[in-house]
């Protein structure tokens, strides 16, 4: 099942790299390099089963080995190939570099740097923020909904600004920009109230909300630059993958 799945695949895979009407030599590369590695694995395994895996200790020894090869093989593989669709951990990655030294981060950039198993923890530095919620775990009551619609009027997401983090509401017609504009907001509120917060008594998610005013001069001066440079760089903004997260009307 694995080997007609993987040769199911594979054409489109080698489709999507050849962006010079190359297909051929990659289809021709590609089917080399997989009939190489498939032939060094058939004489390994038959040196290995002769040797080390004639007796049963010998089993139980070389199959977590290689299967932990094999594992990491993969992880590496799928990590070497730069995605340039925005999703939250990526998202999250680019905000956190743009914040910190005003560089957009390209796809290959990115890559190393995603987490591809295990639940990813918030990106502190990109605001721990904690995309496409519900409206109802977000607001809770009607009336809160109602102020910060008016305080996000315009906008298609909604900041729903916690003490460790903060909640963002996407809106169904929202795009990529629009996410990246609420989490670049959400970033420099939850930055600038971090640098007041040890001055005042009152509680962080008091602090960004008086930081908000502040996070939009920002906001307004530097999301051009961010967007611009996405583009520059692949990046397609016009899309967010939020996996199993939703989407609002309000």
């Amino acid at each position: 099942m694995a080997t007609v799945a993987a040769r199911a695949t594979r054409l489109p895979i080698y489709s999507g790299f050849a962006k010079e009407g190359n297909l051929s030599d990659l289809y021709a590369k590609g089917e080399a390099i997989s009939t190489l590695f498939n032939v060094l694995g058939l004489g390994v395994g038959i040196r290995l089963a002769s040797t080390v895996c004639s007796t049963v200790q010998g089993k139980f020894v070389a199959v977590p080995l290689l299967s932990a090869v094999h594992l990491f093989s993969i992880s590496q593989e799928m990590r070497a190939v730069p995605l340039n669709t925005l999703n939250s951990q990526r998202t999250a990655i680019i905000v956190a570099e743009f914040i910190k030294t005003g560089k957009v981060l390209r796809p290959a950039d990115v890559r190393y740097k995603e987490r591809l198993a295990l639940p990813v923890s918030l990106n502190v530095d990109a605001g721990s923020v904690v995309p496409s919620v519900s409206i109802r775990h977000a607001c809770g009551k009607p009336s809160v909904l109602k102020g910060l619609q008016g305080r996000f009027q315009g906008e298609r997401f909604l900041l729903s600004l916690q003490d460790n983090q903060t909640n963002l509401v996407i809106h169904h017609t929202a795009t990529g920009e629009d996410v990246v504009r609420g989490w670049l907001l959400a970033a420099y509120t939850a930055k600038i109230a971090g640098s007041k917060h040890n001055q005042y008594e009152h509680g962080f998610g008091v602090l960004k909300l008086e930081a908000l005013e502040e996070a939009y001069g920002h906001l307004k001066a530097d999301f051009p630059v961010l967007i611009s440079g996405l583009k520059e760089r692949g990046w397609h903004t016009d899309l967010f993958l939020e996996g199993s997260g939703v989407r609002a009307i309000w």
